[in-house]
């Protein structure tokens, strides 16, 4: 693994610039400083029938600085990193407080943390996928486009993969400085059919996750193995009948069920949504305040935890965006809502300890906001294994791999689709389904899981582009479930409910 952060980024001023920013913010009035030097750089390559199609390779580079004055945010930023701009930078953040304060409705104060002095950390990652030449990543995803396209039922291919490299140094007035580098990487290769059947496509199911560029081998995730059955599930996929309307159980996958854990489960216990900061853009939720430690929000299976340290999480760090701890806690606990996620302000907002670590800034032009951890549901120590939970549906469908999704503003009322159905009947796979949908509210369909698999089904799944805010930010967030059966979900049929 990585040990160290990459030696040219820890070559900057980073001390230096930090404490200037500081030194000239407390001078002049401000109560708390923190400032971030950050630099990501995002690569990107697409292939389009093995072909090269779109390739590009950004560095976003900087300082924000960031300070509370007289109970009142202020904030400024600049691709500039030297002393003297961390210097005008602080001023122009204090001015930015004092003219804000009239206008403030609340008075800002942030949960206390330790210090953390000098502090380092890297993620779990073994070959830096900018260490890879360009000509070896496209070989790789040509030679599995290649593969598909030999097959009579595979008209075109699409493939990509995003690789990021995020470098940061946290400084604050309080004494903490963390200096940290992650990296993650994304690959998708989809196989398409056209015909007189119409267009029907099958995409990989490998997730986005914080490895480097060893993801793209068969040691963690077996990409010529998946490639080698994608063409026979896709024939099936065409010929297959089109689902009828009704009740099912449901066995989901893990890598469609984390998409609707992130809508259902992550957005709704966001904290500063439930109380009402996201109303005017992202929404409100059902899961308010007032229901902690109330509300019934699955069966008694379902436990999910929120946290900051999973290996290989793509929203593990070190700490925060605030200089707050990786973390672990508890949301759901046998089916109760027991928590929230957390940032300092909205700690001590509500009057809590301590933040739970989940601020975050998509680069150093934006203000940390409150975003989303790993949030996962955990699987059943003893739980059955994928073959036992199929043998143990009578009638229903197993789905797999996530597409579409659709979900109201408070996180209750939602639909999704998937990638893969399969029809079970008397505990056997007896042949693919096509145009499915479930829908359901959220309370309900949690309240109907009645069997969670054990560690074996588990997989950490998530997405690169989350989004939130305004200005708008985005933020990478896994979320890890084992397969789970859920009682009698209502299936909507995709192409009747398009026609109506």
């Amino acid at each position: 693994m990585i040990q160290t952060v990459d030696a040219d980024f820890l070559a900057l001023p980073l001390d230096s610039v930090s404490s200037a920013a500081i030194a000239s913010a407390q001078s002049i009035g401000a109560s708390h400083v923190d400032v971030r030097i950050e630099r990501t750089r995002t690569g990107y390559l697409s292939l389009r029938d093995a072909k090269p199609e779109t390739q590009s390779d950004e560095t976003n580079f900087g300082i924000g600085v960031r300070v509370i004055v007289n109970g009142a945010w202020g904030f400024a930023s600049s691709p500039d990193v030297s002393v003297d701009s961390a210097t005008k930078l602080a001023h122009t953040a204090v001015a930015m407080a004092k003219t804000s304060k009239p206008l403030s409705t609340e008075e800002i104060a942030l949960a206390p943390e330790p210090v953390y002095s000098k502090k380092s950390w890297v993620s779990a990652y073994e070959i830096d996928p900018f260490h890879v030449s360009d000509s070896e990543k496209k070989e790789r995803l040509a030679s599995l486009s290649s593969k598909l396209l030999s097959s009579k039922i595979v008209n075109h291919t699409s493939a990509h993969t995003m690789y990021v490299k995020e470098q940061k140094h946290y400084a604050d007035s309080a004494g903490t400085s963390t200096t940290q580098q992650r990296v993650r990487v994304q690959t998708q290769i989809e196989a398409i059919s056209i015909g007189a059947h119409g267009f029907e496509s099958m995409r990989t199911l490998a997730q986005p996750a914080a490895y480097g560029w060893e993801w793209m081998g068969n040691s963690i995730w077996n990409w010529d193995s998946e490639i080698d059955q994608l063409p026979t599930l896709l024939d099936e996929k065409v010929k297959a009948p089109s689902v009828e309307p009704g009740r099912y159980d449901l066995l989901i996958h893990p890598s469609n069920l984390w998409l609707t854990i992130h809508e259902s489960i992550g957005h709704a216990t966001e904290l500063d949504r439930a109380i009402g900061y996201e109303a005017n853009y992202a929404g409100t939720s059902f899961a308010t305040p007032d229901k902690l430690g109330t509300l019934k929000y699955g069966s008694a299976l379902m436990n999910v935890t929120g946290d900051r340290n999973t290996e290989h999480g793509l929203s593990t760090v070190g700490w925060d965006d605030e200089g707050v701890a990786a973390q672990r806690w508890d949301i759901v606990k046998d089916g109760v809502l027991v928590g929230y996620q957390l940032d300092r302000r909205i700690a001590a907002r509500v009057n809590q300890s301590r933040s739970n670590g989940c601020a975050f800034a998509d680069s150093p032009a934006h203000v940390p906001i409150q975003r989303m951890p790993n949030v996962s549901l955990q699987a059943n120590p003893q739980g059955p294994t994928l073959n036992s939970l199929i043998e143990s549906v009578e009638d229903g469908i197993y789905i797999l791999g996530d597409k579409s999704w659709s979900i109201d503003m408070q996180r209750y009322n939602f639909q999704f689709t998937g990638q893969q159905f399969h029809r079970i009947k008397n505990g056997k796979i007896v042949g693919q389904l096509k145009d499915v949908a479930y829908q359901a509210t959220t309370t309900d369909f949690w309240g109907a899981m009645k069997a969670v698999g054990g560690p074996s089904t588990y997989v950490l799944g998530g997405a690169f582009n989350c989004g939130k805010a305004q200005p708008g930010q985005i933020a990478a967030v896994s979320h890890g479930c084992p397969a789970a059966v859920f009682d009698k979900i209502n299936v909507l049929n995709t192409v009747a409910e398009a026609g109506k």
